[in-house]
């Protein structure tokens, strides 16, 4: 298997995973802790992404060869899980932009390279 998808995959597979636990969990913090509902859904987050990380050696900095800081793969790693999915529809948009200006870009090149030469 490809090592960045052995990578991401179980980020994403549990950033998506604590996204549902706190929709589940959203209503019942919504009485208890109204006031402060987002605030403790987020230390939440991150302790469960901390957590997670630590736990299982999820590193999201590893199959870039970054393998030296370990603390800080760790952060970003729980930052990631902790993001739910919206880091990977951010993402998405990101590389179909881009996928889309690459084809723009050679379609110019070719509309130009096959244009009327000149002698």
């Amino acid at each position: 298997m490809n090592p960045l998808v052995e990578s991401l995959g179980p980020v994403v597979i549990t950033g998506f995973a604590l996204q549902q636990l706190l929709a589940l969990l959203d209503p019942i913090l919504e009485k208890w802790i109204k006031a402060n509902k987002e605030w403790v859904l987020s230390v939440l987050a991150l302790v469960f992404g901390l957590a997670l990380s630590l736990l299982h050696d999820l590193r999201v900095l590893r199959p870039f060869g970054i393998t030296r800081m370990g603390w800080l793969d760790t952060i970003l790693t729980a930052l990631l899980i902790t993001g739910g999915t919206k880091w990977v529809n951010d993402l998405t948009k990101v590389l179909t932009y881009k996928k889309i200006e690459l084809h723009a870009r050679a379609a110019a090149v070719r509309a130009k390279s096959s244009g009327p030469m000149e002698n």
